[in-house]
């Protein structure tokens, strides 16, 4: 029912709120999971008060969410620089296997040129 021309911008942009979503819920995720850690570290302090635990499990928080942006950036460096050096190392195989193939063609003419020449210098 759906025009194929409309298609595939339409998926390219739900491809795009479905992955803007998924980035919110994981940052989400992990802002919870550096709450219930400072939590638990306050827990094990029962002689913080309150306002004591809650500004630790504030700096709690927000070290750990920094810590985890410099992680997840130092990743996405180490993807890029694999991404690239992996292109780079596949653009030299292809170089490779078709100067091979192209080796590989010539010879193959070489050798029907010799044997038509041959069969031709036989007929005679």
């Amino acid at each position: 029912m759906t025009d194929g021309h409309l298609r595939g911008p339409v998926s390219g942009v739900a491809q795009g709120i479905a992955a803007e979503a998924e980035g919110f819920l994981l940052a989400r995720e992990h802002r919870q999971a550096a709450h219930r850690e400072a939590q638990a570290l306050c827990g094990a302090l029962p002689w913080l008060t309150t306002a004591q635990a809650e500004d630790l499990t504030r700096h709690y928080v927000a070290h750990r969410l920094r810590l985890s942006h410099q992680m997840f950036e130092a990743t996405l460096r180490r993807a890029d620089e694999l991404g690239r050096e992996y292109e780079a190392r596949y653009l030299r195989l292809r170089r490779d296997l078709l100067r091979r193939h192209g080796v590989w063609a010539s010879c193959l003419l070489v050798c029907a040129a010799a044997v038509s020449g041959a069969l031709c210098t036989v007929a005679r």
